[in-house]
């Protein structure tokens, strides 16, 4: 009797063993769980409001820490350092925005396999590098608007060019496919999408890139940029270069940016879900994940405050809104918040 009570006592302690090495215990009652939201790069105002989402929601769920971290350039390379340290710090979950789709996939398998849970946001991470992506809009509608917008500002004729963050860019590169699919519509049978160029998500060669696209293309009716660095930047160049009213301007922005080239006409109009809505959501999925009361499968439904339900689709992609349109007509409003 002795020895068969020696033997399930040793077989309790190898199971407790192996499950400590595949999971993470969910934090005690009395501390708080730490769900990092790990965006693209540091010093972008539209990831400072996804921070302010985070502490939101981390407000309202009670025993949450809500840690901001980003590199310091737009870099897989970056983003896998931190991950690394996170691993070690053995956070509870990552809501990360990829900066690479496919490059992020083994440390972020690396992580869940230390029990943090993984999703990601705004820019996704490829199937079996994450549980859930959190999609700000659908794709082919952000895609087909933003080709919609630009031709209602240059009365559907002439040459429109991109400038977007990064080539590797999960979303911006999904949109820029639905854009083309969009300008192949009858309605834009005098209008032509000449180049997509990058700008890196940096300030400095945004500018330039929107530079070289005027001086390339004298007669450019006018500039997408789906990303918030750069449409500021690109709206600088526009006016730099004398050719407001000249060159139309739309693209994704944050208000608070963008609120002056709204007001003066140089971007008339541009696209944004709230930033802070995604920090907020994002926090709430980890947090079902994390304590246990979703696993991730499809058809799982999450409580999400006051963003709703948000229903995880097939391989896992979740769906949060639609873009809102900004003009001269509610800028100020928005601008005071984000």
């Amino acid at each position: 009797m002795k020895k068969l009570l020696s033997i399930i006592m040793v077989m309790a302690i190898a199971a407790s063993f192996i499950y400590a090495g595949g999971a993470q215990e969910v934090a005690p009652a009395d501390e708080d769980m730490k769900l990092v939201l790990l965006v693209k790069s540091l010093g972008n105002g539209f990831f400072e409001a996804v921070a302010d989402g985070g502490q939101e929601a981390a407000g309202e769920l009670g025993n949450v820490e809500s840690i901001y971290q980003g590199p310091s350039s737009s870099t897989a390379e970056g983003q896998i350092e931190i991950i690394e340290t996170l691993i070690a710090q053995k956070v509870d979950g990552i809501a990360i925005s990829a900066n690479d789709r496919d490059a992020l996939i083994p440390v972020a398998k690396k992580a869940m396999k230390a029990g943090i849970k993984v999703i990601s946001f705004d820019s996704g991470i490829a199937s079996g590098g994450r549980i859930v992506d959190l999609a700000p809009s659908d794709e082919e509608l952000i895609g087909r608007q933003q080709i919609e917008l630009i031709a209602e500002l240059c009365d559907y004729k002439g040459q429109v060019a991109v400038v977007s963050a990064t080539s590797q860019a999960t979303n911006q590169n999904a949109w820029i496919e639905w854009m083309k699919e969009e300008i192949k519509e009858p309605a834009y049978k005098d209008m032509e999408l000449v180049e997509v160029v990058y700008g890196d998500d940096a300030s400095d060669k945004s500018y330039r890139e929107a530079v070289g696209l005027m001086e390339k293309y004298p007669e450019l009716a006018g500039i997408i940029s789906p990303t918030t660095i750069g449409i500021l930047a690109s709206a600088k160049a526009i006016e730099d270069e004398g050719k407001k009213g000249q060159v139309q301007l739309t693209g994704l922005g944050l208000p608070s940016e963008m609120k002056q080239y709204i007001e003066n006409g140089t971007c008339q109009q541009m696209a944004l879900w709230n930033p802070v809505d995604l920090g907020y959501t994002s926090t709430y999925i980890l947090y079902a994940l994390a304590t246990g009361a979703v696993e991730g499968n499809p058809g799982d439904v999450i409580d999400c405050g006051r963003m709703g339900d948000v229903v995880i689709g097939e391989d896992g992609i979740s769906i949060m809104g639609t873009p809102f349109v900004f003009t001269a007509e509610n800028i100020a409003k928005y601008a005071e918040i984000f």
